[in-house]
C-alpha cells in the first residue's frame, strides 16, 4: 500500500492518530434461499437484529444529545419509531416465510420504501429517505455480521482520525471533538459541507482522497496534514518528529497572528477593509468575536434543519439568532435564510433530485414553502430587536424573488403585530450574488436590495460548470478564473456606484491570494472563517489598496486561472516574501 495518500486540504492543522475506519454505506446482499425448517430461526434472527439496532440507537441518541443537543439528536427518535413500524416488519417477515433469507428480505423492503418515499409529493415524506437509509445500513450490518460502528464508538481522548467516504447529517451530529482529532474523506472539496464543518469545529481535515476507505485497514497510525492535504500511513519516528515540529511552528505562527485580532484592517495607504466572520453554529459566535471580526458577514442557518426530525419552530429559531447577536454588541450580523438543497440536505433528502444544485433549493424552496419560510422570517424580525440583524437571501436570480420575499415580510409583520409581539420593521434585506445571472444583472436588484453578498463557493461552480463537491473535478474548480474575477469586479463596481455595501462571504475570502485579489477588485468587506480573521488582517495591513488594484487588474486581464495566479503571486511575494504562502489556502 502507498504510504502517502494525497487529497485536498480542507481544514488546517497537523495531527498524529490511529485510523477509525467508518464504512457507512448500504452493503451488498446476496440472495439466499432458506429451507422451510429454517424459517423460525430466520425470523428470530431478524427480530434480534432489530432489537439490537434499537438498543444501539438509544445509545447513539444519548451521545448525540450530549454533544449536539436534544434537537439534533431527535433524528434518532424518528429512526426508533421506524424500527417499530408494523408494515415494515410484517413485509420483511412475509418474505422470510417465502423462504428468503432475513438480510435479503429486509434489503428488498427497505429499497422499496426508500424509492416510495423519494417519489412522494410530500416534502415531509421525502425527508424520511435519509432515516430509512441509515436504518437500512444499520440493520443489514448487524444481520451480515459487519458490526455497527458510529463515530461515537470512541472514548474521550482517543485521538482518532475518522476515515469515511462522506459525512451524512446523522453522522455529523455524533462528532465528538474530545475523541476525533482529524477527519479524512474520500469525497468532498474545500467548499463541500464536510470541509466547512471541519473548519468550523477546528478539526484538521483532508477531503477528496477518493479511495482512502478501501486502501486503509482501520488500525494504522496516520499523520494527517490538513494544510497540505496529505496522509502519511504508518510514519517512522523521524517523520512523526518532523511533522510535530511543523505543527509547533504553525501553532506559534497562529499565536503571533492572534495579536492582530484587536487591530483594524487598514491598508498601508489608509483604506479600511471590514473583516467579518462566517458562523455555522451559534456556539461559534463567542470565538468569532474574540478573533477580531467586526460582526458576522454570513450566519448559515442550515444547522437548524440538517439531521432534524422536524422543522424548528419560531421560538427555537429566535433563541438561536439572539445567541449570535450578543457577543457582537451592535456590530452587523448578516443571517442567511435557509439554503437547503445541493450538498446541504435535511434528514438525507429534501427533495431527492437528480441534479440538486440546479433544482428546488434555497430561495426557490423557501418561496414555494411559504409557511415554513415565514416562521424563519418572523424569528428574524423578532431577533432584530436585540442587534443589527440583516437578512440575506441565497441563490436569487430574479427580482421577482426579492419582491415575493418582501411581501412575505409584510405579512409576517402583520402577524406579529396581531400577536402583540415586539419586532423590528426596518431590517435590511440583501441578495446573494452566486450565479452568473445575478452578477451580470446585478443592477436589476438595486431598487429592492439594500446590500449584496457574493457567495463565491457557488459563483465559481455555476460560472465554470464545475460541481464543487466532486473530487474528480477539484483541479478545475479555480476561483481565479478570469470569468469569475470579472463577475466579482462588475458586482463591486455597480454596488459602489449606487452606494450599496458588497461583501464576499465565500471560502475564497479566507485565502491569502484570493483576499489580495478581492481587495484589488474593489471589495471592501470580507467575511471569513473565524480562524482566518487575523491572517486576512495581516494581508490587508501589509499592502496598499492601489498595489492590490494593480495586481487584480493584471489577473482580470489574464487568459487562464494559472496566469491570474501567477500575476497575484508575483506581487504578493514582493510584499511578503514567501511568508504568505506557507499555508496558502489552508486557513
Amino acid at each position: 500500500m502507498e504510504r502517502v495518500l494525497t487529497g485536498i486540504p480542507a481544514s488546517p492543522g497537523i495531527v498524529v492518530g490511529r485510523v477509525h475506519l467508518l464504512h457507512w454505506e448500504v452493503p451488498d446482499v446476496t440472495h439466499r434461499i432458506i429451507a422451510d425448517e429454517e424459517i423460525p430461526e430466520e425470523l428470530e434472527r431478524y427480530r434480534a437484529a432489530v432489537a439490537k439496532a434499537k438498543t444501539r440507537l438509544e445509545s447513539v441518541r444519548a451521545r448525540a444529545e450530549k454533544h449536539a443537543g436534544p434537537e439534533e439528536a431527535a433524528i434518532f427518535e424518528v429512526q426508533l419509531h421506524m424500527l417499530d413500524d408494523g408494515d415494515i416488519n410484517t413485509r420483511v417477515e412475509a418474505y422470510i416465510h417465502q423462504n428468503i433469507g432475513a438480510e435479503k428480505a429486509f434489503d428488498v423492503v427497505m429499497l422499496d420504501w426508500r424509492q416510495h418515499f423519494a417519489r412522494s409529493a410530500s416534502p415531509m415524506m421525502r425527508e424520511r429517505v435519509g432515516d430509512l437509509t441509515d436504518l437500512h445500513i444499520r440493520v443489514l450490518s448487524i444481520l451480515l455480521g459487519l458490526g455497527d460502528h458510529d463515530p461515537v464508538d470512541l472514548t474521550a481522548g482517543a485521538n482518532a482520525i475518522l476515515v469515511t467516504h462522506d459525512l451524512t447529517p446523522s453522522l455529523t451530529v455524533q462528532i465528538d471533538r474530545e475523541s476525533i482529532a482529524g477527519i479524512a474523506t474520500d469525497s468532498g472539496t474545500r467548499t463541500s459541507h464536510v470541509a466547512i464543518l471541519a473548519r468550523s469545529l477546528g478539526i484538521p481535515a483532508v477531503v477528496g482522497l477518493r479511495d482512502a476507505t478501501s486502501r486503509l485497514r482501520g488500525d494504522e497510525v496516520l499523520v494527517l496534514d490538513g494544510s497540505s492535504g496529505m496522509l502519511i500511513v504508518n510514519p517512522s519516528d523521524a517523520e512523526i518528529a518532523t511533522f510535530r515540529r511543523r505543527a509547533l511552528m504553525e501553532a506559534q505562527d497562529e499565536a503571533e497572528l492572534q495579536k492582530l485580532a484587536g487591530v483594524e484592517a487598514v491598508t498601508t495607504d489608509g483604506v479600511h477593509i471590514v473583516v467579518r466572520a462566517n458562523v455555522d453554529l451559534p456556539d461559534e459566535a463567542e470565538a468569532a468575536a474574540r478573533s477580531g471580526a467586526e460582526g458576522v458577514g454570513l450566519m448559515r442557518t442550515e444547522f437548524l434543519v440538517l439531521g432534524r426530525a422536524a422543522m424548528p419552530d419560531e421560538e427555537e429559531q429566535y433563541d438561536e439568532y439572539v445567541k449570535v447577536l450578543k457577543p457582537f454588541d451592535g456590530h452587523p450580523v448578516v443571517i442567511r435564510t435557509f439554503d437547503i438543497g445541493g450538498d446541504k440536505l435535511p434528514v438525507g433528502g429534501f427533495p431527492h433530485e437528480a441534479n440538486p444544485f440546479l433544482g428546488w433549493r434555497a430561495i426557490r424552496m423557501c418561496l414555494d414553502e411559504a409557511d415554513m419560510f415565514k416562521v424563519q422570517l418572523r424569528a428574524l424580525l423578532r431577533a432584530a430587536v436585540h442587534g443589527d440583524v440583516r437578512i440575506l437571501l441565497p441563490l436569487v436570480v430574479t427580482l421577482d424573488e426579492v419582491r415575493q420575499t418582501r411581501q412575505l415580510l409584510r405579512e409576517c409583520m402583520q402577524e406579529l403585530e396581531a400577536r402583540g409581539v415586539t419586532f423590528k420593521r426596518d431590517v435590511p434585506l440583501g441578495v446573494m450574488i452566486e450565479t452568473p445571472a445575478a452578477a451580470v444583472a446585478v443592477d436589476s436588484f438595486l431598487e429592492e436590495a439594500e446590500f449584496f453578498s457574493i457567495g463565491t463557493n457557488d459563483l465559481v461552480q455555476y460560472t465554470l460548470a464545475v460541481d464543487r463537491g466532486n473530487a474528480n473535478l477539484a483541479s478545475r474548480y479555480t476561483p481565479l478564473h478570469p470569468a469569475v474575477l470579472r463577475l466579482i469586479q462588475r458586482t463591486a463596481e455597480v454596488s459602489q456606484a449606487h452606494g450599496l455595501e458588497v461583501c464576499v462571504c465565500g471560502e475564497m475570502a479566507s485565502e491569502p491570494l484570493m483576499a489580495f485579489a478581492l481587495m484589488g477588485l474593489g471589495i471592501r468587506q470580507l467575511s471569513v472563517n473565524p480562524r482566518s480573521v487575523p491572517f486576512v488582517k495581516r494581508i490587508i495591513r501589509g499592502v496598499s489598496a492601489s498595489f492590490a488594484r494593480e495586481a487584480a487588474e493584471a489577473a482580470v486581464n489574464s487568459r487562464t486561472a494559472n496566469e491570474a495566479r501567477g500575476e497575484l503571486e508575483f506581487r504578493l511575494k514582493a510584499a511578503f516574501g514567501n511568508v504568505a504562502f506557507i499555508r496558502d489556502g489552508g486557513l
